[in-house]
């Protein structure tokens, strides 16, 4: 049998990106007992630098801000345990998780699980990543890929819609695919209207150079980019909700009501495994709203 940890706690978060951490924050300073469940693969841990958080005009790495709400977190007593979730289910009331080593009750749950972007096969993409030549957001990071050459690689159906929208930064986007297709009438000419270069034949591979990101074409053509934003999907880490009954969308993500809290009582959701709008501070937003909540739905902690 799995040794158990205490069974007072208030809510357990799985996830310690940002938005978990963020709504460990609020509920300890609403002094209820919360515990971090997280396996250390954070999103926000590829991001070489943000500029669209606020207060940060010079911009903050990823993990430079998750190690300081780490901090921040543990400054109030927040117990964070480096594992995996793999179970989830109701037993009298009250939620049960089980990972590898041990087994956690608590009266409320938070899913901070976020996703996992599809990514090209390209070799060194840890450090593609980290030097910026792989790109996951242009939300995020669209403004400091001004005047770039910039490669959009995905479906001409799927792709279309973010290749448009980096012609807001650079003259220079082009629609990469890896089946040469061209979509249809219609999005070829959606794609042309805005002076998106279509490359007519499909990549078959990639390699890191001195100058950025070359791409060959299957008919032996090649071009470089400074940067490439995959539009490959994600797998959104949903399956510990829905297998308690929770409703998702289409392409995964958890449906919540105002509070974030999913279909199942008690059971809520936020940040990226919620939300098709990927930014840390829609999950921190997202944390604040489902902490709130949960102090208020549970019994009053009256100060003695």
């Amino acid at each position: 049998m799995l040794p158990s940890q205490p069974d007072d706690t208030d809510c357990l978060i799985i996830g310690g990106g940002p938005a978990g951490l963020t709504a460990a924050i609020y509920l300890a300073r609403y002094r209820r007992k919360a515990v971090i469940v997280d396996s250390g693969e954070s999103r926000a841990a590829l991001i070489p630098e943000t500029h669209n958080y606020p207060g940060f005009p010079a911009g903050i790495a990823g993990p430079q801000l998750l190690n300081a709400l780490t901090r921040q977190a543990e400054t109030y007593g927040v117990s964070i345990v480096r594992d995996r979730i793999e179970t989830l289910h109701k037993e009298n009331g009250r939620f049960v998780a089980a990972s590898s080593t041990t087994v956690i009750q608590a009266s409320r749950v938070v899913l901070a699980t976020g996703l996992v972007d599809k990514s090209p096969s390209l070799p060194g993409l840890k450090q593609a990543i980290d030097d910026g030549l792989i790109r996951y957001c242009p939300i995020c990071d669209g403004f400091e890929a001004s005047d770039l050459r910039i490669g959009v690689l995905g479906s001409a159906d799927d792709a279309c819609g973010k290749a448009i929208f980096l012609r807001t930064y650079s003259k220079s986007v082009t629609l990469l695919t890896l089946d040469g297709r061209a979509g249809s009438e219609k999005i070829r000419k959606i794609l042309a209207e805005a002076g998106v270069c279509f490359a007519a034949s499909a990549v078959v591979a990639t390699a890191r150079v001195a100058d950025g990101v070359s791409v060959t074409l299957d008919d032996g053509s090649r071009k470089t980019f400074d940067a490439i934003y995959p539009v490959l999907g994600c797998n959104v880490r949903s399956e510990l909700a829905t297998s308690l009954g929770a409703r998702q969308n289409d392409v995964g993500c958890l449906e919540v009501d105002a509070h974030q809290q999913t279909g199942v009582e008690g059971l809520y959701a936020i940040g990226d495994v919620v939300s098709d709008l990927h930014q840390i501070a829609v999950g921190t937003g997202h944390a604040a709203i489902a902490a709130t909540h949960i102090h208020n739905s549970l019994p009053r902690n009256l100060r003695e």
